[in-house]
């Protein structure tokens, strides 16, 4: 199968192509040119003067269209991977919340039986557990019943039970956090400080036993603190000063204008990966939602493009879509379209690994890719080289 995009304007990891053209044979980019180039008997796309990028790769989100990863559904996995597609993103790492552990591993089992049918939507990348051993002082939305410190003899049975997790989410001043990120590092998984109360010691003592990223910046850490009147960095400030990784949601709502400014000056394009967090109410009209799976989740309100507790006092989930993220970075972070794109796409593959074979406009990569206009709408999404999403105008 072959197939040739033309007439748009490429975004590689270092430049634009106007007018360039994408060259792509069984699912694969073989050739970025600058002008249109013979390629017998392929499909033509024409990206309208559009642009034309690598695919978003979202590596926190837990849900959308209507359905969360904690549901117990492989209808959940398909309906999220196909709503988020129509929004630019290619790939994606289904997210779990602290739970019962039979729970999670039906939801690890479900991950396995929906990555073989997913044909239509954004591709798995393996699975994220967030939680369950966090700070209950910063524990956000996630239900306090079921937060506890790392136990070896529970989370050695789940590393058994699944080989699908590749990133796990702690607060790495928990008791036993230290070993469990040496445990994760040996096993190739990413371990992620998130939810946390930990001051810069225990963030750099966690950095370097395999910690290596901040999930969900600003969101459930500790900022500068005071003990008996010394001032400590929290783990926002040693996320800054280490060259550590950092996630976002870039949606204007859960870090406004100067932080996403200040975030991007410190950390740059190469070290942050721009994340939806999205629950399911993402891509959703407004109004009454529910956190979690629909079991035993929490009622929410969405309104302001973000979802609230019901008071009102707290926000309780994103409801974001990839293109949204961009479109803020570009909009009001004053960010270039470049280097958003970058954040969305080629760091978010090399946190995870996979940036050898996803993340940009680059021969002999998957042919992930998509099209949107100046407004950063999306016109198309490519995974593998078959079209998963047409806006049809």
């Amino acid at each position: 199968m072959k197939l040739k995009i033309i007439n748009g304007t490429l975004i590689t990891p270092y430049r634009y192509i106007r007018n360039g053209t994408v060259l792509i044979e069984d699912g694969i980019i073989v050739g970025i040119e600058a002008r249109d180039v013979d390629f017998p008997d392929a499909d033509v796309i024409d990206a309208g003067g559009h642009y034309i990028a690598p695919g978003f790769i979202d590596i926190h989100i837990h849900g959308g269209g209507g359905y969360d990863f904690m549901d117990g559904s492989v209808e959940a996995f398909l309906g999220i991977a196909e709503t988020h597609a129509k929004y630019g993103t290619t790939a994606l790492v289904p997210t779990t919340l602290t739970s019962e552990k039979a729970d999670l591993l039906e939801t690890l089992d479900l991950y396995e039986k929906a990555n073989g049918l997913n044909a239509n939507g954004a591709q798995f990348l393996g699975m994220h557990l967030e939680g369950p051993y966090f700070a209950l002082s910063q524990r956000g939305a996630q239900d306090p019943r079921y937060i506890r410190n790392p136990d070896p003899a529970e989370y050695e049975e789940v590393l058994a039970y699944s080989s699908s997790i590749t990133r796990w989410s702690a607060a790495p001043e928990l008791p036993g956090a230290i070993d469990f990120g040496k445990r994760l590092r040996q096993k190739g998984i990413l371990a992620a400080v998130a939810h946390t109360d930990a001051i810069y010691e225990e963030v750099l003592d966690a950095f370097e036993n395999g910690y290596t990223l901040a999930t969900h910046l600003y969101s459930a850490m500790s900022g500068v603190t005071r003990r008996n009147a010394f001032r400590y960095a929290g783990t926002i400030e040693s996320a800054f000063l280490l060259d550590m990784d950092v996630e976002i949601i870039a949606d204007g709502v859960h870090l406004p204008a100067p932080l996403l400014k200040l975030i991007y000056k410190i950390k740059g394009a190469d070290r942050i990966a721009l994340i939806t967090d999205a629950m399911r109410a993402a891509g959703m009209p407004e109004g009454e939602s529910t956190l979690g799976s629909l079991k035993n989740g929490l009622k929410v309100i969405v309104e302001d493009g973000v979802a609230k507790l019901p008071d009102r006092t707290s926000f309780a989930g994103s409801v974001s879509t990839a293109d949204r993220l961009v479109r803020t970075m570009v909009q009001i972070a004053d960010v270039s379209l470049l280097d958003a794109v970058r954040m969305a796409s080629l760091t978010p593959a090399r946190i995870m690994g996979v940036d050898q074979r996803k993340g940009s406009l680059v021969a002999g990569k998957d042919a992930d890719i998509v099209i949107f206009d100046q407004n950063i709408s999306v016109q198309k999404t490519i995974v593998k080289g078959k079209v998963i999403y047409n806006n049809a105008i």
